[in-house]
């Protein structure tokens, strides 16, 4: 198995009806007129020396959500320790599809922020840009080109971007069309696109299931994918914000034992839900609804890439979960639970009998408790239907933890949409 293998295999998470279109003020979300249509949780690097750019373009693929008629870009250097020189930053539609990252002839804008074509984002920082005036469709793809001119330590980075993006020598921001000199499928200081638009927002936070893993690189097939498509096709204008981070905890922060393998890529898995929420959720632009896939972590990691003494009970779980649900509705976010996956005969050893003892009481508070405004039955529409403790084979993409495409599919297709009406 690959490194990259691996890490993805460590780092585990995890009937369509017609709405009326949700506005800023009655989807229950504070906003300006401003949407995320894309976002990605920064996390650290591990221990070690870090990729260092210098004189270099990083030109990076992003799928929107919900369209509008200006975007803002933001960055991120809220893991670095020194302030992040950006010389130039460019935006376009891209075209194409798969791994291009060519830009749509006419689409090319600059970004500036505060109305200057460099930026330096302070250590320990985002950065927002100035809007941009591109008219930006739902559901395409933008190409976000940075110039890095000096040297560039990559410190704050998502790692698991399941997306094709390119490095190219030199400025090159404003071409058509760049020349990699190494390809990545990492999304590297950079955080967040926003629209404006009547528009609010779904920020999902999740582990690897909501991530992505394991799905197919360069297709946009994770269920927070599948469900902004299913948006659009029922004219519900909602934008999704992913924040998904593979590997993700709801109350631990990563900590592999001195000395295990975990040491080389744990950092990549975030920190806890609990501690990165206001970051990762209460600042996506029109953040309206909350949907929260946590939990099989927690119960895996500790003895496996985190110490036994981090084991958790359900009731640990279900206190973490009321703090997100209470957190949420005093920002005016609408809360929707999903139930954790099946992952019996896992292949990272995550599965025990007292594991999914504790998976069951989880769910059925999650179903049962009436505490989520919604409940999204993930659980029950990939189970195997003659081993309820398994993902169905249809639906596994081999670990038997995360699903495959299918699987998202599947996901995507049981939530049900009227429970994104303000009530």
């Amino acid at each position: 198995m690959s490194t990259r293998r691996e890490i993805l295999a460590l780092a585990s998470g995890a009937a369509v009806t017609a709405v009326a279109l949700p506005t800023p003020a009655d989807a229950g979300g504070r906003t300006d007129g401003w949407a995320a249509t894309w976002a990605a949780a920064p996390t650290t690097i591990p221990p070690g020396p870090p990729l260092v750019l210098t004189d270099r373009t990083v030109r990076q693929v992003v799928h929107t959500s919900v369209g509008g008629d200006q975007l803002r870009i933001r960055l991120t250097n809220e893991f670095g320790a020194t302030p992040l020189h950006v010389g130039e930053v460019h935006v376009a539609i891209r075209a194409g599809g798969g791994a291009s990252t060519d830009a749509r002839p006419g689409t090319d804008r600059r970004v500036t922020f505060s109305g200057q074509r460099s930026a330096i984002v302070p250590a320990g920082a985002p950065l927002v840009s100035d809007p941009v005036g591109l008219s930006v469709p739902a559901g395409t793809d933008l190409v976000i080109s940075l110039y890095l001119p000096g040297r560039t330590p990559v410190t704050t980075l998502a790692a698991f971007a399941f997306q094709e993006n390119a490095i190219a020598a030199g400025n090159v921001t404003a071409a058509g069309r760049i020349t990699p000199v190494d390809t990545i499928t990492q999304y590297l200081f950079l955080s967040g696109v926003s629209v404006r638009g009547r528009a609010g927002t779904v920020v999902t936070l999740g582990d690897s299931i909501t991530n992505g893993a394991n799905t197919e690189t360069n297709a946009n097939h994770r269920w927070p994918d599948l469900l902004a498509a299913r948006f659009r096709r029922a004219r519900i204008n909602l934008g999704v914000a992913n924040v998904g981070v593979s590997g993700n905890r709801l109350l631990h922060d990563p900590n592999p034992p001195a000395g295990d393998p975990a040491e080389a890529f744990a950092a990549y898995f975030a920190q806890s839900a609990l501690r990165r929420f206001d970051r990762d959720v209460l600042a996506q632009p029109g953040a309206t609804h909350l949907v929260v896939l946590l939990g099989v972590n927690d119960l895996g990691h500790p003895g496996t890439v985190a110490p036994p003494s981090e084991v958790v009970g359900a009731d640990d779980l279900i206190t973490g979960h009321r703090q997100l649900i209470a957190r949420a509705r005093q920002a005016g976010l609408r809360t929707h639970g999903a139930t954790i996956l099946p992952f019996k005969g896992d292949t990272l050893g995550f599965y025990t009998p007292e594991n999914e003892r504790k998976r069951s009481a989880l769910n059925r508070w999650i179903r049962t408790s009436g505490e989520y405004d919604e409940v999204i039955d993930f659980d029950a529409a990939v189970r195997d239907a003659s081993d309820p403790l398994r993902l169905a084979t249809a639906y596994d993409s081999g670990d038997h933890l995360h699903p495959n495409d299918a699987g998202m599919a599947a996901m995507a297709a049981v939530i049900r949409l009227g429970g994104f009406q303000h009530s």
